[in-house]
């Protein structure tokens, strides 16, 4: 055999770029935040690292991995956005602080804990700071631009509220993953945003996850086109609303809530579904090549989604929506693995034989 003789890495080691004899000079972080930042951003960049003995170091080799640690950038389809100086933004945060450990009143309220959260401001501010982030955050950690748009992301900037209404007078809110029942769901929802006079709007419902027989196509549940402002009553509904059917055994359906900002009026004639559309083939849909086609005069601006999963309104909903035989799925789990019975097993107890016996008899019981 030949010996692997030890030499350098083929790459530069950490840190080779630091003078450690003068480490005074080295730029000072000043906050846990900066350094976080700073860390995660060099993170990102590729990297030519080794592993040293990972396979095992022997005498016959010595192996190098090159491993990048940095994801491929992904296409970006947001709104453009203005964005605000960020050393404005903290400026005026400080501004903020500073005069409330002024306020005598506010530190004797927060000190007794009879301090009022204003919760609504607050709700406000964060769909106008954070919350578009935070919501592209929740909907790329569940799939949704992956399995919507093959991996395209964008900020939803618009805030898009949606709300079922309910026999008994009350509301159920849809948000961001949060679980809505197909009962609660089995009519066209309330849908709100702000917009602009004279904009237009489409707005898109579709199901990911419930394809009968192609596995990445989806369900269209609601689309309406060429909304004038908010007021979705106004616009040109393409496909009527369809109520959630996750079929029996499948677990949680995603159903999503896709508001588009239409640079002008846009013709649809191509995707229009006939009144009434109770066809799963009609209605079978693919978000990303309705978005490529009409790319160039919309773009996506607001995002829900919720979770369903059956129940039985569903039944209804095949039978009598869809004139068809309700399909009904069950996990079929594999057989528990067992190693080779030992002749002599020691140290088992005597349930052991049951694991290698024909019957469901128990061995414990007929001693």
């Amino acid at each position: 055999a030949t010996l692997c003789k030890r030499a350098a890495p083929l790459g530069p080691m950490p840190n080779e770029d630091i003078d450690v004899s003068n480490l005074e000079a080295l730029e000072k972080y000043r906050s846990f935040t900066r350094y976080f930042k700073l860390a995660e951003k060099e993170s990102r960049k590729p990297r030519w690292s080794f592993v040293f003995g990972y396979f095992g170091f022997s005498h016959f080799s010595c192996n190098v991995i090159f491993s990048p640690f940095s994801e491929e950038p992904k296409t970006d389809i947001s709104l453009p956005h203005d964005k605000l100086l960020r050393a404005k933004e903290i400026k005026e945060r400080k501004q903020i602080l500073r005069e409330n450990r002024q306020n005598d009143e506010m530190e004797r309220a927060a000190r007794l804990r009879t301090a009022l959260i204003p919760l609504d401001e607050v709700r406000a501010e964060w769909e106008k700071t954070s919350g578009p982030f935070h919501k592209q955050r929740v909907a790329e950690h569940c799939g949704i631009f992956r399995d919507l748009f093959k991996g395209a992301t964008f900020t939803p900037w618009v805030t898009l509220r949606v709300e079922y209404s309910q026999e008994d007078e009350h509301l159920v809110p849809v948000y961001y993953g949060n679980m809505v029942t197909p009962s609660e769901a089995s009519g066209p929802p309330e849908v709100s945003y702000e917009a602009d006079k004279g904009s237009l709007w489409t707005l898109l419902l579709t199901n990911p996850d419930g394809h009968l027989r192609e596995t990445d196509s989806e369900y269209l549940h609601w689309l309406v086109t060429n909304i004038p402002g908010n007021d979705i009553k106004s616009g040109k509904e393409i496909c009527h609303y369809l109520p959630p059917f996750p079929a029996m055994g499948t677990g949680y359906h995603r159903f999503v809530f896709l508001l588009f900002k239409q640079d002008c009026p846009i013709d649809f004639s191509e995707d229009v579904r006939p009144m009434p559309c109770h066809s799963l083939k009609m209605r079978t849909f693919s978000t990303f090549d309705f978005y490529r086609k009409h790319e160039d005069a919309m773009t996506p601006a607001g995002l829900a989604f919720f979770q369903c999963q059956w129940d039985s309104s569903v039944t209804w909903v095949f039978h009598q929506l869809l004139n068809m035989r309700e399909p009904v799925f069950e996990f079929v789990r594999p057989p528990v693995y067992h190693p080779p019975q030992l002749k002599f097993p020691r140290h088992q107890p005597l349930r052991y034989l049951d694991r290698y016996r024909d019957t469901e008899e128990p061995t414990y019981g007929i001693y």
